[in-house]
């Protein structure tokens, strides 16, 4: 095994203060669901949730996103599936969500703060949402 010098130590550590920093849930008030059942998983779950990682990475969304994994969310027609909940905003459900997609939801729905309603499978009802 090769040895490390101190800067090379210094560098992998600082790296891995960025990962644990994106896991941390403190002060984060976005989250992302991103929907991990085996459905969810074979439809390409796991690449949504990286794309997720990366793009909220290139977007300095960091500090106020946290993106988590659940199991099956009962949609498994339409996996892979995304809950998105923001404040201020009706949570909601994403569904067949491709990176492409995942790139129009952070710029739009999360930047933006506009809902993407030809990706919607589920919001709550107009009577129960705050003007």
């Amino acid at each position: 095994m090769a040895k490390m010098s101190l800067d090379d130590l210094r560098k992998l550590r600082d790296e891995k203060k960025g990962d644990l920093r994106k896991r941390d849930v403190e002060g984060k008030d976005i989250q992302i669901v991103v929907g991990m059942g085996t459905c969810g998983i074979a439809a390409g779950g796991k690449q949504i949730l990286d794309a997720f990682i990366v793009g909220l990475d290139e977007n300095n969304l960091v500090d106020s996103c946290h993106v988590r994994q659940t199991g099956c969310m009962g949609l498994c027609h339409s996996e892979p599936t995304i809950e998105v909940i923001v404040p201020e905003m009706p949570s909601v459900i994403y569904g067949n969500v491709t990176t492409d997609l995942v790139k129009e939801v952070i710029q739009k729905h999360l930047i933006g703060k506009e809902l993407l309603s030809g990706y919607i499978l589920d919001k709550p009802a107009i009577d129960i949402i705050k003007n």
